[in-house]
Formats: C-alpha cells, structure tokens, sequence
C-alpha cells in the first residue's frame, strides 16, 4: 500500500524512495512450531481486513484536507518509534524504582524523554520536573487533580461552551458529565459577552465568592492568548493552584511564539499529538519550588501510577521523545510561525467572505467559526465538508444554548501547514469552505426543514457536492503525506472515487 519516507517530503521531492524493508530476523526458522509463525507475517498477509482499513485511512487522509484543530500529522520517525519492540516491554513505577525486572533500557528511554520534554519547553531541571507517562491528555489532566486536591475540593475552568475543555469540571443542569466534576466541585468562568475573551475581572469577583482550591486555564476551542499573570494573582489571593491545559498549543509555547505558562503556573498539562506533532499521549509538568506545596514531584508522580494507571506505553514514550528532539530543533520555531501565518490567513480570506469569526481572528493555530449570523449548524457544515473530503468539526459558540446542535465550526492549521502547505494556499481553502457553506444554505432550503436527517437526505445526492468532492480531492493529493510514499500509494479495495 505504501512505503515509508527515507526523508521528508517536500515540494521539490522527486521520486522514487528507497522503500523500507524489515530485517531477515523477523522470519520464523525451519524450527518454529506452527503456533508461532503467526508472530512473523507481516499485516498484510495476517490480517488483511485491518491491513485495507489502514490502506484506506490513510487514502483518506491523502485525498482530504485535514482542518480539525485537535489533530496533525506526526513524523516517519515518531511513527517508527510508537510502532517498535517496546511495545513488549512493562514497566510500571519509575525509572530505578520499577516492579519489574529487564527495564534498564526503558529506564533510560524515560530518562531521555524527561530530559528532552523539559529542553523542548526551556525549563530549569532544578525547578520543573515531567511525568511523561499520562495515555492521554485526559488521564493527564485527572492525574494532575488527584495530585492537587482532595475530593469535593473546588477547582474553576473555562465553560465548555465558551472553549473549554470536558477535563476541566464541565457539567450541566441535569447531571455532571466528567470525572473533574463528578469528583470535584466545579464553576465555571466565562467569556465577556462583548469582546468574545476572557472575563478575567468577572473570574476574579466569582473565585472570591466560590474560593477554589484550584484554577484551571487552557481551551480547546480559544482562539487567543492567556493572561497568565493575571490568573496567578487570582489563584494568590485565595491559596490556590494555577494549572495549565496546553494541550491544543504546546507546539506554539515550546517555539516560544505563546505567551509562556511555566512563569505562573504550578502544574502544566499537555497531549502530544496536537500542536507538538507527537503520538497520542500526554504529559505532566510540576514546579519543584510552588509556593503552595513543596512535594508535588511525588505527589504527581503517585497520581499518575499507582493512583490513575498502571503500566505506561513504552513505546508510545519513544515515539513522544522522538517528536521533543524535534521540537528542540532551530526548524521547529520556524514551523510553528507557519502555523500560525497560515491560521492568520485563513481567518482573514474567511472575513472577506464577510463571515463572522469570534474574536475577529487569532493569536495561535485555531478559528472559531461562528454560523448562527447564517441561521445554519455546525453539523450540517461538517456533514457537507465530509463529504468534500474537509475534515472540521462542529463546535459550541460562545452564546450557544444547544449543545446538540452547536452554532459554530473549529479550523486549525497545523495539518495542513505538516503538508507543506503557506499562506497563499490558504485562501484556496478559504475558497473551499466558503463554496460548501453556500451549498450548505441551498441543500438546507431544499430539504424543507431544519432537521439534520432530512439534510443529509438531500446532500448525499448532491451533484454539486460530487463537483465539490473531486476538486478538493484532486488538489489534496498534489500535496505530500508525511511518512508516507504518496509515488507508491494504490487505491484500497473499498475506496470509490467518483
């Protein structure tokens, strides 16, 4: 289906590259009993159903565009390193203090990665220290508040319906919805109402009120920088901890092109595969000197294992080191500029189209598209974008009171920019997005009604999204996939172009 890239891709790469071969130690010998040769096919011949669904996922993201703000591409190297033999490997506890035997290279893989994350972000070893074990941003984030509270201690994040996160104690009227909430008690803080930011003085007359034990700043859905120092005075006056949630623009805080976190905060959290352009995994930061606890190397380090997970994925660790080696790269800045230039550029090619956007723009990879000035959806926009192989996702506005039926889409550039893609080709996006919102107003009147079936009824046999569908599809494969020989790619069994 493909080979892997002997270098990266870019848009001056000639082909052919030399493939990527196993070595001949991976074959069975004429000793191997029969119930262990299975452990030498390769995928293709073992287990072909799952071979054409990678052969078509990664047609998919080929053929399509790639907007998601959640998501990127990562490296040839990052995915050699999460798909090696350390998968075999166990290892709970740390390094040097393990519970299993034969863990002196894992040992000394973690190491490695402690010290690189804590290089990548420009901290003091003697100040910071990283758990870099968390399977997720999520199982991060619940580590870092086991770490600092008890339960029913009170913790204040951003509302997920003005651009926070689940993780940071999102609950409703009827019932509460994640484990921060459900363990913990939370209030939310807000957007100003006119400007679209935070209300950082509305935060400040809340926390004397609801006096949390904890402040939780980051988003997934805001498009601007954070006032950190103005958080840290908050939490000052009342003890509490600031924790930060930079799982959506770490890659952008590490290249220094953020507001940087680490000066205020007590604990900073992050997934590895947003920004950073690492595998899926996440990562805990602590400040060894905090005003408010001398001990939160051990305390975060006990959360993590034994109190939130067992055993972490080495070879997933490998795969996050990969990526902070090349996060420390001069390169990196220059990538995570682009980033942000082209999310600059598609924010304004999106104005021009007079469309509003919240904040009129952004500071980082993000936009928040706001549809409601149109009397449209986000579902109905993301159902047509799919089917234009564009890759968005519906999203609340801030103001938005149907979380079923969201105002509004999420755009980030990070994908796009791994591609190789600048700003000029983001107004060609621009122009994509704008014809599939159009088609959208139109599908919506000719399906009689407001309701998502009845408009996906009448898409689905949309000759002009058919039009749409191959325009994107055909300029999406001029562009380079990372880690992947787009020269040898063959069309799945299972794929239909038109």
């Amino acid at each position: 289906m493909y080979r892997l890239l002997a270098r990266p891709l870019s848009r001056t790469t000639t082909f052919p590259v030399r493939s990527f071969r196993f070595p001949r130690a991976t074959m069975a010998t004429a000793n191997t009993p029969d119930f262990n040769k299975p452990l030498y096919a390769p995928l293709r011949e073992l287990d072909p159903e799952v071979q054409n669904i990678i052969d078509k996922e990664t047609w998919r993201q080929y053929s399509g565009l790639e907007l998601i703000a959640s998501e990127n591409l990562t490296s040839r190297a990052v995915m050699e390193a999460n798909g090696s033999i350390l998968t075999n490997k166990y290892s709970e506890g740390l390094p040097s203090a393990r519970y299993y035997g034969g863990n002196e290279y894992i040992d000394e893989l973690e190491v490695l990665c402690r010290k690189r994350a804590l290089e990548a972000f420009h901290l003091d070893p003697a100040k910071w220290g990283v758990n870099v074990q968390p399977y997720s941003g999520s199982t991060a984030n619940f580590a870092a508040l086991t770490a600092l509270l008890q339960p029913q201690d009170r913790l204040m994040g951003l509302g997920l319906p003005d651009g926070g996160h689940l993780t940071h104690g999102y609950y409703t009227a009827k019932k509460k919805i994640t484990a921060s909430s459900i363990y913990f008690q939370s209030f939310p803080y807000s957007l100003d109402p006119s400007t679209q930011l935070i209300d950082y003085e509305g935060l400040s007359k809340q926390a004397k009120v609801f006096k949390p034990r904890l402040v939780i700043c980051g988003a997934s859905a805001y498009p601007r920088d954070w006032d950190y120092a103005a958080l840290r005075k908050v939490c000052d006056e009342h003890g509490a901890f600031l924790m930060a949630d930079i799982a959506h623009t770490s890659g952008l805080v590490a290249a220094q092109e953020l507001n940087n976190p680490f000066e205020y905060c007590d604990v900073v959290t992050t997934t590895t595969h947003k920004t950073l352009r690492g595998p899926r995994a996440g990562l805990v930061f602590f400040r060894k000197d905090s005003a408010q606890a001398s001990d939160l190397e051990k305390r975060v380090n006990e959360a993590v294992f034994p109190a939130c997970q067992g055993g972490p994925h080495n070879n997933t660790i490998a795969g996050i080191a990969t990526a902070l080696y090349q996060a420390c790269q001069p390169t990196w800045k220059a990538y995570a500029k682009q980033v942000i230039k082209n999310a600059r550029a598609l924010a304004e090619a999106l104005s021009s189209h007079g469309y509003k956007l919240q904040t009129d723009g952004t500071d980082n990879h993000l936009i928040l598209w706001d549809l409601r000035p149109l009397k449209l959806t986000g579902s109905k926009v993301e159902k047509i974008c799919d089917l234009m192989h564009i890759t968005i996702n519906k999203n609340a506005v801030s103001g938005d009171a149907n979380a079923q039926a969201p105002g509004g889409i999420r755009l980030g550039t990070s994908a796009l920019t791994s591609r190789d893609m600048l700003e000029a080709d983001m107004k060609v996006v621009a122009d994509f997005l704008h014809r599939a919102v159009q088609l959208s107003l139109e599908l919506q009147q000719e399906a009689g009604s407001k309701l998502l079936k009845d408009f996906e009824r009448v898409a689905a046999k949309s000759e002009k999204v058919a039009v749409l569908r191959r325009e994107v599809r055909d300029w999406a494969r001029k562009w380079p996939l990372p880690g992947v020989d787009v020269s040898q790619l063959q069309k799945p069994a299972g794929w239909h172009d038109d």
